[in-house]
């Protein structure tokens, strides 16, 4: 005689995210707009937010002025040594023909 297989438990179900969106949209705790998403230009996070936003736009300048100097002086460099390498040409001709 086999042993019978025990049943499976089965996983909770979770909830939807349709019910997840109806229940933040309900409790106005959860739903309650933060400073900034509310619009109050004076209050001390929507300075800091402006904030971080330029510093990162600086940042992102920044970073896009040194690509820009960095491929001026490659092509500088490229420049110079094709002058260099066209000033030392061997002259066709010469004692050894």
């Amino acid at each position: 005689m086999t042993p019978r297989p025990r049943p499976r438990p089965r996983p909770s179900p979770s909830p939807s995210p349709a019910f997840l969106a109806v229940a933040i949209a309900l409790l106005p705790t959860i739903a309650a707009a933060c400073p900034v998403c509310f619009g109050d230009p004076n209050s001390a996070m929507s300075k800091g937010t402006n904030n971080g936003v330029f510093f990162l736009l600086g940042v992102i300048g920044f970073v896009q002025i040194g690509l820009g100097a960095m491929f001026f002086a490659f092509w500088r460099r490229a420049r110079a040594l094709r002058a260099r390498r066209d000033a030392m040409r061997v002259i066709n001709g010469g004692f050894f023909r």
